[in-house]
């Protein structure tokens, strides 16, 4: 699929990043919805990680839009803010009262991503009579997994959609047959 409003014209340095960060992003997202339809739920709530942080990028960047020009070197680590900044400079923008800490806010995906101690749960799968263990494969029995990872990508999906108007206001509405 690609957004075909885009191609053609000059875009804007902000749009440039737009297009290449929203086509991520919901190509993440249709992974992390294929991964649940497998049963693959570790995996998609890994990914869920990646998904936000396109989102936030995309967030950041409309609301400190002078940023662009770090995005635009490459979005470095040391240079670029990381994903709990990203999250702290968003709220502060936003002037959220009380702001709750990027590091909070990031902290279980950091723990998935990077195999912490208490990542431990989200692949804890119950073995009947002997208990639980950890699920190296499919994890079909535990639908709370599912909920939980349905419910922590759909707002993030819808930021994404809204980045999509606010990098591309006032474009025309996007037939399926246009759509390629």
């Amino acid at each position: 699929m690609a957004a075909p409003t885009s191609h053609g014209r000059v875009l804007s340095d902000h749009q440039e990043m737009a297009c290449q960060v929203i086509a991520q992003a919901l190509s993440i997202a249709l992974s992390i919805r294929e991964l649940i339809r497998q049963g693959y739920l570790f995996g998609a709530h890994v990914l869920l990680r990646a998904l936000v942080e396109r989102a936030a990028i995309l967030l950041y960047v409309h609301l400190y839009p002078n940023d662009i020009e770090r995005w635009k070197r490459g979005w470095h680590q040391g240079d670029a803010p990381g994903l709990a900044k990203m999250f702290d400079a968003i709220q502060a923008k936003q002037q959220h009262n009380p702001a709750i800490p990027g590091r909070d806010l990031t902290a279980t995906m950091n723990s998935l991503l990077h195999s912490k101690p208490d990542s431990a749960p989200w692949n804890m799968v119950p073995l009947g009579e002997t208990g639980f263990g950890h699920a190296a494969s499919k994890i079909l029995n535990r639908p709370d997994l599912c909920d939980d990872l349905c419910a922590n990508a759909i707002p993030w999906l819808a930021v994404v959609q809204g980045m999509m108007a606010a990098y591309f206001p006032n474009e025309p509405a996007v037939t399926s047959d246009q759509v390629h």
